[in-house]
């Protein structure tokens, strides 16, 4: 186990905005937590992240966990002329080698002589996680790493989480709207409308009547489908 949220309950505006979640995130796990607007998966991770400490319940950490987060809206001032290497090593004692070894791994070399303000958004989120990387966590969390990119972004970035989940002793936690992108690369699915309406791996998740009931019948037989197709491109795709 890295981290367990035990039973905590949020109420703000006498509106409870997460009730009675538990959680457990071990080791090489893969996790996507989806669910509506307003259903409180950022809040969630908040508390995971103890930024903010629920009402009722309790945040139990391993004690060699170690976590990089990425937000979900990250601002640049396009003002300041730097790097994306340069931005890298802000506040990091670590080498350019180490920059240049990480970058070659995962094939983002090319960027880090750009202008961060240059960048595209997938470009953008490549590096913030680049970044994270440097202090080798067991635990990364991604708040909506998506949210502004196009189809083509998202795909490019997912085909980049995967070959980090592949080749990296790390767990990842998610957020993330790309139901036909989670289904395809998740190993398990938490569906979130406040409380956990239901859970369990990509394959069974789209079969849930909590699930149905959350996103439609129409939508649940799409993923279905598209999960069956994906899986036969998956298994013959390339490495990015």
């Amino acid at each position: 186990m890295l981290i367990k949220a035990e039973n905590i309950s949020v109420v703000r505006n006498n509106k409870e905005i997460l009730k009675n979640i538990d959680l457990t995130i071990n080791p090489r796990d893969f996790i996507t937590i989806l669910g509506p607007n307003g259903a409180g998966k950022s809040m969630l991770l908040k508390c995971l992240l103890e930024f903010f400490s629920p009402d009722k319940g309790k945040i139990i950490k391993s004690d060699d966990l170690k976590v990089s987060y990425t937000p979900q809206d990250f601002v640049i001032d396009k003002s300041i002329p730097i790097t994306s290497m340069d931005f890298i090593m802000l506040n990091k004692n670590i080498k350019k080698d180490e920059i240049n070894n990480i970058s070659k791994e995962f094939n983002i070399s090319e960027i880090l002589n750009k202008q961060l303000s240059h960048l595209s958004g997938g470009e953008l989120q490549k590096i913030l996680i680049t970044r994270s990387l440097i202090d080798n966590p067991n635990l990364l969390i991604l708040d909506e790493p998506t949210q502004n990119l196009d189809v083509s972004g998202q795909l490019s970035f997912y085909k980049f989480l995967d070959k980090i989940y592949a080749e990296r002793e790390i767990s990842i936690l998610m957020v993330s709207h790309d139901l036909h992108m989670v289904i395809s690369t998740t190993k398990k699915v938490i569906c979130l409308s406040n409380h956990i309406c239901c859970s369990g791996e990509p394959s069974s998740i789209t079969k849930d009547p909590e699930f149905i009931n959350l996103f439609g019948h129409d939508f649940a037989d799409m993923m279905s489908l598209y999960k069956h197709d994906l899986k036969h491109n998956h298994e013959g795709r390339e490495s990015v």
